[in-house]
């Protein structure tokens, strides 16, 4: 024998037939508090702020990004080779 049941209700009454607690208010106040937390945390990592922690570091640092960037593009051997001259 088979038998097939359909209940066509929301998930609001669904829960409340089976006795289960309503955890909208819950799950509001989770993501309204997630949602706090990520916009600290965006805060933290924006280029302003990822700038100002690593230069604050070390007072020449900025100077070892600049060379560092100038020897990854190849500039830094015509540079050397002009101060030779």
């Amino acid at each position: 024998m088979k038998v097939n049941v359909e209940i066509d209700c929301t998930p609001l009454e669904a829960r409340q037939f089976f006795g289960l607690p309503d955890v909208q208010p819950m799950q509001t106040a989770v993501m309204d508090r997630l949602q706090q937390q990520m916009m600290v945390n965006i805060e933290k990592v924006s280029p302003e702020a990822l700038m100002q922690s690593w230069f604050t570091f070390d007072p020449k640092l900025a100077e070892r990004f600049q060379n560092m960037f100038v020897t990854m593009t190849g500039l830094g051997s015509t540079l050397s080779s002009d101060k030779k001259k």
